[in-house]
């Protein structure tokens, strides 16, 4: 490591590969179950090969947060590494026991373990890392790399269209949205998550796939300031084409400081569903 702190994240945060190199930022695979079959996220399965199974498997996928074990090997690594103190920020606790998982290793790790509830999931998490990883690599220490991270979860703002409600629906990981379940199946929801509280929240659902990605636009943008540098991040579950042309529309209109598209990971995939356009992002 060339760091004395170290960056630990899980498998929900969508970080391009080349990024988590980059910044050496590890991450930490969740599981997904299909039946008897136990794969771990980014490793036994990758994203476009889970989404092309998801419409042909009998068995509906679910997931398996890592134990605490899980974390102490993965903190031990980096200790191993070189590492005398560890950030580790993880996919909403309110979606999920991850970082109550993280939270016992750290109890009793050797050296110190900063645990961050990030309060939300794919890149609402990344750009916290990115965030953290940026401040430690302008000289900053776990100050300021925490104030960096809470600063952007304060600012994130993260809208999803869902090509269907069912995936969320048998997932459990429906909060508000709910009240949508027994009679609008049909209606392609716009669902957002709360970086207050960090739970699922509800937008204007629309009728048709091509309506609610313009929502999704709209919606989105109206919760940025436009004038000031914006960091963005197209989000798609196996429809590159479809984020494709919402980056390119991006582009054309915002032209942002950053912009890039990324495929979800399979353990957000299995609530979330196939067809699925995300808009994830902050102002400065």
């Amino acid at each position: 490591m060339t760091h004395r702190i170290a960056l630990v994240t899980d498998s929900t945060c969508d970080i391009p590969q080349g990024w988590r190199k980059k910044h050496e930022i590890t991450v930490l695979p969740l599981t997904i179950v299909f039946g008897e079959e136990q794969l771990l996220d980014g490793v036994d399965i990758s994203a476009v090969a889970f989404y092309e199974r998801l419409g042909t498997d009998p068995h509906h996928p679910t997931t398996s947060q890592p134990t605490p074990n899980d974390f102490t090997t993965i903190f031990k690594k980096v200790m191993d590494a070189g590492a005398e103190e560890i950030l580790c920020i993880t996919i909403s606790s309110a979606m999920s026991g991850t970082m109550a998982s993280a939270v016992n290793a750290a109890a009793d790790f050797p050296i110190p373990v900063h645990v961050m509830d990030s309060r939300n999931n794919s890149m609402g998490l990344g750009w916290q890392m990115i965030a953290a990883a940026r401040a430690r690599e302008a000289g900053g220490g776990m100050k300021e790399m925490l104030a960096a991270a809470e600063q952007i979860r304060d600012r994130i703002v993260y809208y999803i269209s869902l090509d269907t409600i069912e995936y969320l629906s048998k997932g459990g990981r429906i909060g508000d949205a709910v009240k949508w379940v027994d009679s609008v199946l049909q209606i392609k929801p716009l669902i957002t998550v709360k970086r207050d509280t960090g739970t699922v929240g509800i937008g204007m659902p629309s009728r048709s796939r091509k309506i609610g990605l313009q929502n999704l636009y709209k919606t989105f943008f109206k919760q940025l300031d436009t004038t000031k540098p914006m960091h963005i991040t197209v989000l798609h579950n196996n429809v590159l084409v479809d984020a494709e042309e919402m980056a390119a529309r991006i582009k054309a209109e915002y032209d942002p400081a950053e912009l890039f598209i990324e495929i979800v990971n399979p353990i957000l995939g299995v609530h979330t569903g196939p067809g699925a356009v995300a808009l994830c992002g902050y102002s400065e």
